[in-house]
């Protein structure tokens, strides 16, 4: 991961919001012999006394499935809008190019959920991506049976208690005011991923 204390954010709140607002995660690991799988889901983040737990599913016996019974080791990557930042926006453009994005890592073992914590981990997240609409015919409760009896043991529910939590936010703190400010204003011009940027550089 990029290292520069410039780059991170120290607010573990910020840091959670990110991760919450941005749960479309990446996860990869790899099997004993060292070959990678990946793959990108849904999760939820909760926290469960003093430990922070991220929970998700994915279907049973793929290779990520596979993987993760031989090698339990997880990485989860949160990603944010992101976008080109030309040196020709600095006050001094006679240097490189680079890139502006905000991404959050965590790191632990995966353990995978019994048949019935799998049914209550559902339960909460399809209710969370309904928007809590518990009349919504997509929720589990909602489901027939005829479905959930053919679906359910298709997929694997699993946790993850994070070890590790490591995030860069490059925002491009690292430039005078007259180049920041000109950073934004460009940005907020492209629109889109540009102007997402923009936002979050106005907060730093």
């Amino acid at each position: 991961m990029y290292n520069f204390s410039y780059f991170k954010e120290k607010d573990e709140q910020i840091i959670m919001d990110f991760a919450e607002n941005n749960p479309f995660a990446f996860l990869t690991g790899s099997f004993s012999s060292g070959k990678q799988v990946a793959t990108q889901i849904p999760v939820l983040l909760e926290k469960r006394a003093s430990h922070l737990i991220v929970q998700g599913h994915f279907m049973r016996n793929t290779d990520h499935h596979k993987a993760f019974i031989e090698n339990p080791q997880a990485l989860l990557v949160f990603t944010g809008p992101n976008t080109y930042v030309s040196a020709s926006w600095y006050s001094n453009p006679q240097t490189g190019s680079t890139w502006n994005y905000m991404s959050v890592h965590m790191s632990g073992q995966m353990h995978f959920m019994s048949s019935e914590e799998l049914i209550q981990f559902m339960r909460k997240f399809t209710l969370k991506f309904e928007n809590g609409n518990a009349a919504s015919l997509t929720i589990y409760d909602n489901l027939p049976n005829s479905y959930l009896d053919k679906m359910m043991p298709a997929i694997v529910g699993f946790e993850i208690e994070v070890e590790k939590v490591e995030n860069v936010f490059k925002l491009s703190q690292n430039r005078d005011e007259e180049s920041y400010l000109s950073i934004i204003s460009k940005l907020e011009e492209m629109g889109g991923d540009g102007a997402l940027i923009a936002m979050e550089m106005k907060k730093e």
